[in-house]
Formats: structure tokens, sequence, C-alpha cells
């Protein structure tokens, strides 16, 4: 098989972490013909261009089977409005390529309990994706303004927004612990009352999955106090985005969690984490959330199911057997990190 895939490395630790990746990619695929294009987008995109998302970058990810991202964002664009910020070339991105589904999940790998701002009893053996919805929401509704003394968003909602999101998440669960908490505030916004009728019209399709409905507040709350009780959590753009970051530091570094975009068009991986352009260059970047994107994608762009187990393994077994970045108390650079994935790959590969 032909793997062709878009690299936009972007900004930060961004291109380290990105690297990584393609050698465990190129470790884990021996059997596969990988092209890789690489592509500038956010801050760097910006320096050279002028656009967070020149046109070239645009038709590559499009012409692309999939895109491997890095990271965006630099301080010296803090000040900026957003559309000239390097934000701006990813949420562009997101536009171009029809995606509207974000799924992050958060796992706590065996013996790295200690590391999470939670007691390792509470967190023991928590293993949760969010589903976020990713296309609509306040942070695409119209119309949008802001006067001097004013400013306006939109939140807004189709059912066939919130059905097609809904589908993907208690399918997902059907084969995951087969329960779905669906997050809203219905309680005050007519948007969530939308949501929340769509989402139970929906439950009735997958009778061997139980739902339930939480408050955004209630379980923003819940998962810091009781987080083995999820499994798959639907919500929309913007609760979504806080939650997923919530569920992120669970895992003791938000460096550990991958993340996949899909929609319409290629998906995107890209590590949860931001640009952390004060360690950038250090080699203290932990690349196991690049790692896990690209073990993402070989599932859901290229249903290669085995070689995307054999790098989550790997990953596993890296991490618990002690080579870990500064983040979790470790002294491996980010290449150690991945030249020890792929030592674990060989290892499983003659197992």
């Amino acid at each position: 098989m032909t793997l062709k895939i878009a690299v936009l490395p972007g900004d930060g630790v961004g291109p380290e972490v990105t690297a990584v990746a393609i050698k465990v990619l190129r470790a884990a695929c021996t059997s596969h013909e990988l092209h890789f294009t690489e592509g500038l987008i956010g801050g760097a995109a910006i320096h050279a261009t002028g656009q967070a998302l020149p046109d070239v970058t645009r038709q590559l990810a499009l012409e692309s089977n999939a895109v491997l991202f890095g990271a965006v964002g630099l301080p010296e664009f803090d000040a900026q409005p957003p559309a000239r910020r390097p934000e701006a070339g990813l949420l562009g991105l997101r536009k171009a390529l029809g995606l509207w589904a974000n799924l992050r999940p958060a796992r706590i790998l065996p013996g790295l309990e200690e590391f999470s701002p939670l007691r390792p009893e509470r967190i023991a053996g928590v293993d949760l994706i969010v589903f976020r919805e990713l296309a609509g929401g306040l942070y695409y509704g119209q119309p949008r303004e802001k006067a001097v003394d004013s400013a306006l968003n939109t939140m807004r909602y189709t059912r066939h927004e919130v059905e097609r999101i809904a589908r993907l998440a208690f399918k997902a669960a059907q084969g995951r612990r087969k329960k779905v908490t669906s997050v809203d505030k219905a309680n005050v916004l007519e948007c969530s009352g939308l949501w929340r009728e769509v989402v139970t019209d929906v439950a009735r399709e997958f009778p061997d999955v139980k739902l339930e409905h939480a408050l955004v507040d209630s379980c923003a709350m819940q998962l810091v106090t009781d987080p083995q009780r999820f499994d798959v959590l639907l919500t929309e753009n913007m609760f979504g985005d806080i939650l997923s970051d919530e569920a992120s530091v669970l895992a003791g570094s938000i460096g550990m969690l991958p993340s996949a975009s899909l929609g319409e068009g290629p998906a995107l991986y890209e590590p949860v984490h931001g640009s952390a352009p004060d360690i950038a260059g250090q080699g203290k970047a932990n690349p196991a959330g690049a790692i896990g994107s690209a073990a993402m994608m070989l599932r859901f762009s290229f249903s290669l199911s085995r070689e995307a187990d054999a790098i989550e393994r790997a990953l596993e077994k890296a991490i618990t057997s002690g080579v870990r970045t500064p983040d979790l108390r470790g002294t491996a650079t980010t290449s150690e990190v991945g030249d020890a994935v792929i030592r674990e790959l060989a290892r499983g590969s003659r197992e």
C-alpha cells in the first residue's frame, strides 16, 4: 500500500515531535510505501509567506491521504487579532478539509499513576475518549462581530451536525465499554436542548449502548472526582475543547495524548499539546502524543490496525520501562524516546 502523507510540523516543538513520529512510522510500515511531503503552517508560514495557511499548504493537504500535524503558536503573535495568529492556520485547515469530528483518547498507562495530579487509586484504569464536534458551535457560528463596547458570537447547531458526531461516538462505544456520556448545558441553552434531543434519538439506534446526559459543569467536576466512570464523552465544539484538555491532564502530562480529526476529506492527526516554544530545540518535548497520533492515522486513514497496534504497544513498553522525557521526571530526549519505541517495534516483530 502507498501512504501519501502531508507533514505540517508548524511551530515550537512541532518539528521535533513530528520528526520522531515519522521515524516510527517508517519502522512500523516496512511493507508499505510511505511518501511524506512537508508544508508550512502557523507562525512558520507567516514568517515565510505572510499567511498562516498558504494556498500551497492547503492544496498539499487536500491532495494527501492524511495529514500529520505538529503544533502552532508563537508568543510574538499573541497581541494579534485571531485572523492573524498562527492558530488561524489550523482553523482554516480544518475547514478546508471538512473536518467535523475530533477524537481524543485519554488512557492511564500501568505504572504511571503517580504522575497524575489525582490520587493513584482514583486514576488507575482510566480509559476514556472524547468525541468533540469540530465544525459547528461558537467557533464557527455567524453572525460574529466585535465593536468598541460589545462583542457577539453565535452558537448554532443543526440536527444533521449533531446526528453525525453522535453516531460516530455510539459506534465507538460498541467496541469499548458500551457507555456514552453526552455533555450539554440543556438547562440554560436552547442549542443544548436540541443537542440532547438529537442524541437521545440517535441512542435508540444503539440499544446495546447506555446513554447518560451530563451538564458540562457537572461533567468537569466528575472528570477530576471520578474519571473511572467515563467511557465515551460526546460533546459540542467549545465544551469538548475545554473538557478534552482537562482529560489530557489526567495522564500526568499533556505530551502523552494523541488526537484525530475526521471528516469529509483527508483526516488530520496531531498531538494534543501546544507548540511549547519555551522548550523548543532542547530535546525535552514528549513525542508520545505525536507517535500515538501516527498510530491513529494508520488505523483510521489506512485501516492498518496491526501496525497501529504494534506502535501503541511499543510506545507503552518504552515509557513504562523508564524511557521518559522531563515532563514525566525522566532524562530521555525527544529522539531517545523515539529510538526506544523503534527498538520495541523490532523486538515485537521477532516475538
